[in-house]
């Protein structure tokens, strides 16, 4: 067995940001260990928006929340090129509310540049971009309890920009929020991303998602979770949600990338089928 960790590189390949070597992550059970994710490997360079797809239970979160350092592998190695000029290296973009209520808008979109010791200025002037980014210039001194759904996550995703990371994590962001507000969130979270590149890891359950915003697309199958297949997106940038969607080559990739995850979702479902007999006495 390898040793697990997850550790932070100086400049090496261009093309390479991310690696990905043999990842495992095992969690205790009643029954014995349970395995979210099993000998992963992944290489995402530079600058890709990269996407995640899999059935509910795959380990896509378990994925993520290594590369945000707040879970352990159990075996294998990621490694994370090196920033340069002191930038953390991610910023996490949760699925539920994850702003601080005590603070208004403008506090929680600075709170990581002022945690950093970024200057008072720098800080306004960086705070002030994103949340015009992302039109909530005129809400800077509201608190969440304020906001709508999809206001929250606006701050949501302008703290994380603003915080200026190497690497952007993001879980399911617009899950929880209605189709129109959604697409508009994807609409200003690719224009903001086009001013910068960011590497991004986005997880989703949404393969209409995943085609929009993406350049390379990871299908996950059912627990334990693997790599399946890798999609490469033909779409230029900069890209129109709407506009996009309406090409029949793009309709026809979603139906692709669906046909690959509808026999894993199907596998899900099939594992989780006994318990509900035992339960209802069928």
């Amino acid at each position: 067995m390898t040793s697990a960790g997850l550790a932070t590189a100086g400049p090496g390949p261009a093309e390479t940001k991310i690696s990905v070597r043999g990842l495992s992550k095992e969690f205790p059970g009643k029954a014995g260990a349970v395995t979210a994710v099993d000998s992963l490997d992944l290489d995402i360079p530079r600058g890709q928006f990269f996407m995640i797809v899999g059935p509910s239970g795959c380990g896509k979160t378990t994925l993520l929340r290594i590369l945000a350092r707040l879970e352990e592998a159990t075996d294998g190695h990621i490694e994370v090129c090196g920033s340069t000029g002191g930038r953390p290296e991610n910023s996490m973009v949760f699925q539920g509310d994850s702003l601080f209520p005590w603070m208004t808008v403008r506090e929680n979109a600075s709170y990581g540049l002022r945690l950093r010791g970024v200057p008072g200025s720098e800080v306004r002037d960086t705070v002030g971009h994103y949340l015009g980014k992302t039109g909530l210039t005129q809400f800077a001194d509201h608190y969440p309890h304020q906001l709508s759904g999809g206001m929250r996550q606006r701050v949501s995703i302008a703290r994380a920009f603003a915080n200026d990371p190497d690497v952007l994590l993001m879980d399911e962001p617009f899950s929880a929020l209605d189709e129109q507000n959604k697409t508009l969130l994807q609409e200003e979270l690719l224009r903001i991303w086009d001013e910068t590149r960011k590497t991004v890891v986005f997880i989703t359950h949404s393969v209409d998602e995943a085609v929009t915003l993406g350049d390379r697309i990871m299908v996950m199958t059912a627990r334990p979770g693997r790599a399946k297949a890798f999609f490469d997106v033909p779409f230029e940038r900069p890209r129109s949600v709407l506009e996009l969607r309406q090409r029949p080559e793009y309709g026809e990739m979603v139906y692709d990338i669906w046909q690959h995850l509808r026999e894993e979702v199907d596998n899900s479902q099939a594992g989780a089928l006994p318990s509900k007999r035992r339960r209802f006495g069928r």
